[in-house]
């Protein structure tokens, strides 16, 4: 099992609760993934919009590939895992500076989370076309053409119904081989068959173990199906770990008081009408964003590592979690379950 995390460059993960001592700001971010190496942290997933959706627009949020590549240079070992929206990027332009980052950081540590945007309000205020849902995903398949074929080879030509390049070079390839790991989310039709044909991984909401091992089980049906190697599996969650299960309860009750006239609430609603989910979300999945709260990991160390137990089993190999406040539960989660993940492998 590999442990990341959210970097928290919204300032926070919670909507009903404003400050959660976790600045969205360039020294705390640095200051945690310094920190999370120590800590034993494999990687960082770091999200990408313009706009604060968590603590509402008017709030500061970091931009996801400057602070990325500042990161690699500060950092030895950990993966950065970053967000990146087709309709945000021309494909060409971000395989060069996705590439640049792979030689800052070294091999293995860059990867890609692409995601089909959802903000309406976000594309208008940055003046970036918004398409309907199914139209999103067919141009995010022709990027990902575009992006995968610059990676291995030069002269290439591509002419699509979203973009046309002509003899492109990009120099130098990346340093990571076959190429940097593509991670993407999705449980719509068309998302779930575009990543199984053109990805490498498939990330996933909070949800129990036992729903996410159907999903995954789906998809390695349709990776079977197209004759693809295997696929690498994450999970999101929020992790609650304390001495005692009743500890763990009350910070629950904490951190659901929902308030629905909360400055991130709109962007809430807006996401859900851009989406395509499988089930009903609910107020309580609001105050923690991606659904973090029903992936369970939540309760006394014990449970947390029975928990995860239960995730390894089904096929899950990334648990990225969200916390808070940052570095002290991230602190707390290392000593109590990360390191009980380290002597299981050593002992087996």
């Amino acid at each position: 099992m590999r442990f990341g995390y959210w970097l928290p460059v919204f300032g926070g993960w919670l909507r009903n609760v404003p400050d959660e001592a976790m600045e969205g700001t360039w020294d705390y971010c640095k200051r945690l993934a310094q920190r999370s190496e120590q800590l034993g942290f494999d990687l960082s997933l770091i999200a990408e919009l313009n706009l604060n959706d968590i603590k509402g627009p008017d709030a500061p949020s970091l931009d996801a590939w400057s602070t990325a590549s500042a990161l690699m240079a500060v950092t030895e070992r950990i993966e950065w895992m970053v967000a990146v929206r087709p309709t945000f990027h021309a494909p060409a332009l971000l395989a060069k500076q996705a590439a640049n980052i792979d030689h800052i950081g070294g091999a293995g540590r860059l990867s890609l989370n692409v995601v089909s945007s959802w903000w309406q309000d976000e594309a208008e205020k940055y003046g970036v076309e918004f398409e309907q849902h199914d139209r999103r995903y067919q141009r995010t398949g022709e990027w990902l053409d575009i992006v995968d074929a610059l990676w291995s080879k030069d002269g290439v030509d591509y002419q699509g119904d979203f973009y046309r390049i002509k003899q492109s070079i990009l120099q130098p390839k990346p340093l990571t081989k076959p190429r940097p790991t593509i991670y993407a989310g999705g449980e719509s039709e068309s998302a779930k068959e575009l990543i199984a044909s053109k990805c490498d991984g498939y990330l996933m909401h909070g949800d129990p173990p036992e729903r996410v091992a159907l999903k995954i089980q789906d998809m390695r049906a349709r990776r079977d199906r197209l004759g693809l190697p295997p696929m690498k599996f994450g999970v999101a969650a929020y992790a609650i770990c304390r001495d005692t299960e009743q500890q763990a309860a009350q910070e629950v009750r904490r951190i659901t008081d929902v308030n629905q006239s909360a400055s991130g609430y709109q962007n809430y609603q807006q996401w859900l009408a851009g989406t395509q989910l499988e089930r009903q979300v609910s107020l309580e999945d609001y105050s923690v964003s991606n659904r973090g709260l029903r992936a369970g990991l939540i309760g006394s160390h014990r449970q947390v590592q029975d928990r995860i137990g239960e995730f390894q089993a089904v096929g899950v190999d990334l648990v990225l979690l969200q916390c808070s406040p940052q570095i002290e539960e991230m602190e707390r989660f290392s000593e109590s379950v990360i390191r009980h993940f380290g002597q299981s492998a050593r002992a087996s």
